[in-house]
Order: structure tokens, then sequence, then C-alpha cells
């Protein structure tokens, strides 16, 4: 039953955690694995971790002294300590950024039940003076939707954190600093000036990923001016413009090389380097040029390509292959280095075998 005893009603906690613990790691499994396939089923966030975590007994007890022991002693309600806590059991997601927190609280929404939600981002974002951790929590147990895995588990809340990677460092830090409040006001700005650092930081890199985006989109595209592709998968001569003489780079890349390999997907961090590579071969290659070189010389890589590929069955002929071969046979000196000793010899001897 319960009273206003504390000592009475935190020894009844500890007896009441030790006898659930073990369940209580059940579910935590259970439910960060319902969390993590639901949002990796969605496929429409980038998520960096999923993790989860039962709560420290102390850890409990603490949180329930500071936060909700004084006003109920004041209103004179009696209390038992395992109704206050709610997040006995929680599931963190780290996103890569701060518009996919509501995303992913879409998602989890159509499989379990919300009996509260915390934005954190709302309540620092309302102040004009104040940093700090922003995140969205939501206090969820299984749904009518919920996974089959979870039925053991129906009754049993857990909190959910989903957090931006800057947003869950920025909380990692933030629990190290020891003084916060009653410092000198120096040291509190020099807090909320890092805080804000951080905050900035996650708007950055959202706007860069948009701005990056609307570039691909953007990027002038030589290979749609060709009045015609060949039978040998070379096109014919582009239609002068005044925008050809740009730089080659990986946004440019990607829209000629997709126009040669429309069924293969080019991951951008192997765009990067390979984009980098090309320029530092070739020191200002334009991206008329790149798409001039693959003209006139896909046709003849993709039937040593065939050949390749016949005589080594086991053998990797990738689009990144047959561009660095394309780059070699343009220019043998210059893109020498595209090509390592044993690859260069054998493509020379096809290429004197067949012209």
């Amino acid at each position: 039953m319960a009273s206003l005893d504390f000592e009475r009603e935190e020894s009844r906690f500890r007896a009441f955690y030790a006898a659930r613990r073990s369940a209580l790691e059940d579910a935590c499994m259970a439910f960060t694995a319902a969390i993590a396939e639901v949002v990796d089923s969605a496929r429409s966030v980038d998520v960096s971790k999923v993790e989860g975590r039962v709560k420290d007994v102390d850890e409990c007890i603490r949180k329930f002294a500071r936060k909700y022991r004084p006003g109920l002693e004041e209103s004179n309600t009696p209390y038992e300590i395992q109704h206050w806590i709610t997040d006995l059991v929680g599931v963190r997601v780290v996103c890569l950024y701060e518009d996919e927190l509501e995303k992913v609280a879409q998602i989890v929404r159509q499989h379990f039940a919300v009996i509260d939600v915390t934005d954190k981002a709302s309540a620092v974002e309302s102040t004009e003076a104040s940093f700090g951790y922003k995140g969205l929590h939501l206090d969820l147990r299984p749904g009518p939707r919920a996974l089959p895995a979870l039925a053991a588990h129906a009754e049993q809340p857990f909190e959910l954190q989903v957090r931006t990677i800057i947003q869950d460092s920025w909380s990692v830090l933030d629990h190290k600093i020891k003084y916060k409040k009653s410092i000198p006001g120096q040291l509190k700005r020099r807090i909320n000036v890092l805080s804000a650092l951080f905050e900035l930081a996650d708007r950055e890199f959202r706007q860069i990923r948009d701005e990056t985006a609307t570039a691909l989109l953007q990027a002038p595209d030589e290979t749609a001016e060709a009045e015609a592709e060949m039978d040998d998968g070379s096109l014919a001569a582009p239609k002068p413009s005044s925008s050809l003489g740009s730089e080659l780079n990986a946004f440019t890349f990607l829209k000629i090389a997709t126009h040669f390999f429309k069924d293969f997907e080019f991951d951008p961090s192997k765009v990067d380097g390979f984009v980098d590579d090309i320029q530092a071969w070739s020191p200002g290659i334009t991206r008329a040029r790149f798409n001039t070189l693959m003209r006139e010389t896909v046709g003849t890589v993709k039937r040593y390509k065939q050949h390749f590929e016949e005589q080594n069955p086991q053998g990797s002929f990738n689009p990144y292959t047959v561009v660095r071969h394309c780059l070699y046979l343009s220019n043998r000196t210059q893109f020498r280095p595209a090509l390592r000793n044993v690859a260069r010899e054998a493509f020379e001897s096809w290429l004197a075998d067949n012209g």
C-alpha cells in the first residue's frame, strides 16, 4: 500500500526492482529489437544506432527523490516509487539529422501506444537565452499493432529517446560538466556558447545535406545534349554550351556516370574518393572532357569487359573499373595510375590482339 514513508517505499522499490530485473532485461532486448526493426523497415531515415538499457536502481530512486517526492509529500499524497518511474526500460534511436526525429516518432506511433511526449527541442527553443540538450522523448507501451514478439511485455511501459548524433554527443559531454547552474557567470556563458555551437553543427549538417541534394539535381548533364547513342555504347558529340568548361566534381561525375551505368547505384563516399583521384591524375579536368573521353572509349572497354569476364568468371569488372580503363585508353600517359600493372598489361595485350 502506498505511503508517505520514503525509507519504506525505497525499500519496497528495491525489492520490486530485484524481482523484476530479469523481466526488465528481457523487455529491453525485445523493445530495442522491435524499434530497430520498424525504423529500418521504413527506410525513410538515416539511423546511426539503436540501443537500450535498464535504468539503474539507485538512479531511479535519485530521480524520484529529486523530481516527484517534494510535490507528493507537500500535497500529502501517498506514493509507490515504481508508479512514477516510466523509464525503467529505455531505448534510444540516434539519427543523423534534426528533421528525422519526428519521422522516427511517426514510425513508432504506428506500432506502439503513446503515453506521453516530451519535446526537449521545443522547450529549449522557446527561450531566448537558454541552450542545452535537444531531443524527443516518448513514453510508450506495445499497442494493438505491436509485433507478436512483444506480447509478453504488453503491460511494460518504456521510454524512447530520439536524438541526432550531435545531440547524443552533447548529452554525454553535458553530463560530465559537474556544475552548470550555481557557478560564476563567465563559466555559465562558456557552457552556453559550447551548447550553441553543437546546435549550430546540427543545423549545418542538415543544410549541407539538403544543399548537396539540390546541387546534384541541378548539376549540368552533358549526356543529355548528345544527339544519339551508338550501338557500341558511345555517344555522338554534344551540342556546344557555354557552361561546358566547368571542372568535374562529384555531382557532374554522377550525372555522367549514371548515364553510362543506369542500373548501378554509386555510393557517395566512393564517388567522392574516385573523383578526387581523377582530379589528381588530370588537374582541372572538365566535365565536358570527362564526358567526351567516356563516349570515345566506353565501347572498346565494354568489349574488353566481356572478354575479361569470360576469362575470369570470379573476377570483378564494375563501373569504376570500366571508367578506369576508359581513362587509361583516352590517355595512356596521363592516366597510367588508373590501372595497376597487371590490369594494364592484360588490357594492352587484348588491345594488341583486337585493335
